[in-house]
């Protein structure tokens, strides 16, 4: 099977689901989330049949589409594409059970009418980032990232009668469209510089120029436009107050799903220029290096004095984004020798997924049940569900990077890509990060097992749908903790 197939599957997928909701039972939603996830469970299982234009038989519609100039489908984009899928997946379950602060927020709190959609646009969005792993054009990179933005527009501002939910649509608008002017105006420089916006015929074209001031600053508009999406310094402003009043699950979509998919797009837009011999390679390994540093000291010190549970994922969210581009301030090609900074951001977003989302399943539950979102919302967690304190202490500990977790290990390969390049203040910027994520994550853990639970709290009981995602994802992270080939072969 053709791999294009899966995005133009992704994407009937999507109008299957609009229509369900048109037609079918208006009193519960249940019908749309679950067909949502069946669907892109199926779709997840045919990626593995997929075959790319490199594998695939002569005289077929590779060929007379000519999508091999635009498509891509090695091992780095089928990891993206499982990747979205499983997020996707994983969001709208977490949904599932967030029906009821979304209904009361949008239509009849006594019906899930104005639900439908929610589980809907999530499926179109998946499809964005599936296209932005095999982009192997700045244009149709551009077309890809603009369908997630407008996806999570909607899903951002999706609580119409939740005033911070609107007011986190607008910032989000905003930013979002001043990051758009930025990207296309960055296309249009290095287009404008070496007359290709083919990524792949970057590396020749750069050789020839006379000078490569032009197609710098270019790159550095891009750098800027994908900050955005990534979470970085100086494109941050956004975080902290959408991610706080966008609903819950919107909000992990967008601390995961999009962050992922703005890096597999920075991962393409780099190698290009990155390669050796390349004449700009200096200056753009300089430029990731300033942004990873102020990315680093930003989030992970604004995280300390938070209060708010979403508001110190938010400022995570932001740190983490440091470490990940300082793995690619050390550019590293994939050799014998060991990782490269492509393979080591992939493994590092893949247990940021398992933990992160494992968070906000536990976040989404306390804002159902305690209607609070505050860090005090944990307190005494370990008396009203030790098996869920037990569970939400190990997922702390893994995002702080305590040994034998995924966490530690997505770390450990960061600090060697940058010792081995030699980047010592960003390795030592990059200590001081870890050492303050030490501090805001046992925050929560002193939380849980060393303050009272408020007067009249009852205990935390999790549905069981929360209940296996969050146990299935947090023994994931112990097992990649000491284990982490099953990450390695996918992206083989």
């Amino acid at each position: 099977m053709p791999a294009y197939y899966l995005e133009a599957l992704t994407v009937f997928l999507g109008l299957v689901l609009l229509m369900v909701e048109a037609f079918g039972p208006r009193d519960s939603k249940k019908l749309v989330g679950f067909s949502a996830a069946a669907g892109l469970a199926f779709i997840l299982i045919l990626s593995f049949y997929a075959v790319g234009p490199e594998a695939a038989d002569p005289g077929d519609k590779w060929d007379s589409y000519a999508l091999w100039n635009f498509y891509a489908y090695d091992g780095i984009a089928r990891f993206y594409k499982g990747f979205a899928l499983v997020c996707t997946i994983l969001v709208v379950l977490m949904s599932l059970d967030y029906r009821s602060i979304l209904s009361r927020f949008t239509d009849d709190q006594e019906s899930e009418n104005g639900t439908g959609e929610y589980f809907a646009l999530p499926v179109f969005a998946c499809a964005g980032m599936m296209w932005m792993a095999s982009a192997k054009d700045l244009a149709g990179a551009f077309v890809a990232l603009e369908l997630v933005t407008i996806t999570f527009y909607i899903l951002v501002a999706y609580l119409r009668r939740n005033v911070g939910s609107l007011e986190a649509g607008v910032k989000y608008l905003i930013l979002g469209a001043l990051s758009t002017g930025f990207l296309v105006y960055g296309i249009a420089w290095i287009y404008g510089t070496t007359g290709t916006m083919s990524l792949s015929n970057l590396p020749s074209a750069i050789s020839h120029l006379p000078s490569t001031t032009p197609l710098l600053f270019g790159i550095a508009l891009v750098l800027i436009a994908l900050g955005f999406k990534i979470g970085a310094v100086p494109m941050q402003a956004w975080i902290p107050d959408v991610y706080q009043g966008a609903p819950t699950p919107t909000t992990a979509f967008l601390s995961v799903g999009s962050k992922a998919a703005g890096f597999i797009l920075l991962i393409r837009f780099l190698d290009p220029l990155l390669q050796p011999g390349s004449p700009v390679a200096a200056q753009v390994t300089l430029m990731l290096a300033i942004m990873a540093g102020a990315t680093l000291l930003f989030g992970n010190l604004a995280a300390i004095g938070q209060g708010n549970f979403k508001r110190l994922l938010a400022y995570s969210s932001i740190a983490h984004a440091g470490f990940l581009i300082l793995a690619l301030a050390a550019w590293k090609p994939v050799n014998d020798s060991g990782l490269g900074s492509a393979q080591s951001v992939s493994f590092y977003l893949a247990t940021y997924l398992l933990m992160t989302l494992a968070s906000f399943f536990i976040l989404a539950q306390v804002r159902i049940q305690d209607g609070s979102e505050e860090i005090n919302a944990f307190n005494g967690l370990g008396k009203r569900n030790p098996t869920l304190a037990i569970g939400l202490t190990l997922i702390m500990a893994a995002l702080a990077g305590v040994p034998l977790t995924a966490g530690f290990l997505g770390k450990f390969f960061v600090f060697s890509l940058a010792v081995e390049a030699k980047l010592w203040w960003g390795v030592g910027l990059a200590f001081i990060g870890a050492a303050a994520g030490f501090y805001y994550y046992f925050k929560i853990i002193r939380a849980i097992w060393w303050e009272a639970p408020a007067d009249g709290a009852k205990p935390l009981v999790l549905p069981q749908i929360t209940r296996t995602c969050v146990v299935a994802m947090t023994v994931a992270t112990l097992v990649l903790g000491f284990w982490p080939d099953p990450v390695f072969w996918l992206l083989q």
